[in-house]
């Protein structure tokens, strides 16, 4: 497997994962690999979220500090991994990402003992679809998910409409957008040229966003309701989201304080549903993204995530620093 420098500079690898071809045509997903300063066996396995791909080196340097080797994956039509010919994130089923996080989970255990896979928000819900698929397999020792997108953020009533409508048209009409969408107030509140302080590709992850299509938000709801049923993950699950959701406003202070995306205390019910050993932490003042909020939520994150890695994996090695 051939690596290259990735966009983040020296440092960071890029490993491009062939997956065929689809209606749209080829397909592929991109596996960024960082290494700890000392050879390792234990690694660790990032991925993103819906409008969203892997950015937030600050998350690479807490575990390199810790003696893990860092990979991130860019599913197939996001990030790195959008090609020209496609519809961004569009998808028919969530099983669909198993390919290329079966691939990215086989050429990490190769040289890894140890391996912790960590979702964020969709990243989330699809990572622990797939760990409940390979349970009893013995191919991750621990499941970190960053507010994972367990239901729909919106009342009863709208959450069934809308599925109803998506389900309807996933088979017949794939790509029609839905009235749904991110609010641009989340990313504007992250971005370092609006009222942030990260960097990201706004061709990636647009402050706009990308439309929600039928077929994505028919897979979605499928992986949710199983989810809601109970699935059965094996190993020790951290789930982690903010003390609070906001419903996105121009001007309010609290985008910078709270959960803009997801209704986090549905995170915290459907949580319960992951496994037999989970783990829920509430982080006040987080973000959606708990490693992108101001720096007293974020240390709060890291310093928890810390607590918990020691506790039930592998004992890691001394940080040499504290993560940015």
């Amino acid at each position: 497997m051939d690596a290259t420098q990735d966009v983040l500079g020296p440092g960071y690898e890029a490993f491009r994962l062939p997956l065929g071809r689809d209606a749209e045509g080829e397909v592929v997903a991109t596996l960024v690999r960082r290494r700890a300063p000392e050879p390792s066996r234990r690694a660790v396995l990032y991925v993103h979220g819906f409008v969203d791909y892997f950015f937030q080196t600050h998350l690479a340097d807490f575990y390199v500090a810790r003696g893990y080797d860092f990979y991130a994956l860019d599913l197939r039509k996001y990030g790195r991994s959008l090609l020209e010919h496609q519809t961004p994130n569009m998808i028919h089923s969530l099983s669909d990402y198993f390919t290329e996080v079966d691939e990215a989970v086989r050429i990490i255990r190769e040289d890894h003992d140890v391996l912790l896979m960590n979702g964020h928000s969709t990243g989330g819900l699809i990572t622990a679809l797939w760990a409940d698929r390979v349970k009893g397999r013995g191919l991750i020792d621990g499941l970190f998910l960053n507010s994972p997108f367990l239901d729909i953020n919106a009342p009863a009533v709208v959450r069934r409409v809308g599925a109803g409508l998506a389900r309807t048209l996933a088979r017949p009409r794939p790509h029609t957008r839905l009235p749904a969408s991110v609010s641009e107030l989340y990313p504007r509140s992250i971005h370092r040229d609006h009222d942030g302080e990260w960097d990201f590709d706004l061709a990636w992850k647009p402050i706009e966003g990308f439309p929600v299509r039928a077929a994505w938000l028919a897979a979605v709801r499928r992986g949710q309701l199983r989810v809601h049923k109970g699935i059965g993950i094996d190993v020790p699950v951290l789930v982690m989201c903010s003390t609070r959701s906001v419903k996105p406003k121009p001007g309010m202070d609290a985008l910078t304080r709270a959960d803009a995306v997801l209704d986090v205390e549905q995170i915290a019910r459907w949580s319960t549903r992951l496994g037999d050993h989970v783990t829920l932490v509430r982080i006040t003042d987080g973000l959606h993204d708990l490693v992108l909020s101001a720096e007293p939520a974020r240390k709060k994150t890291f310093a928890e995530l810390d607590r918990w890695i020691g506790a039930y994996l592998a004992p890691t090695a001394e940080p040499s620093t504290s993560p940015g």
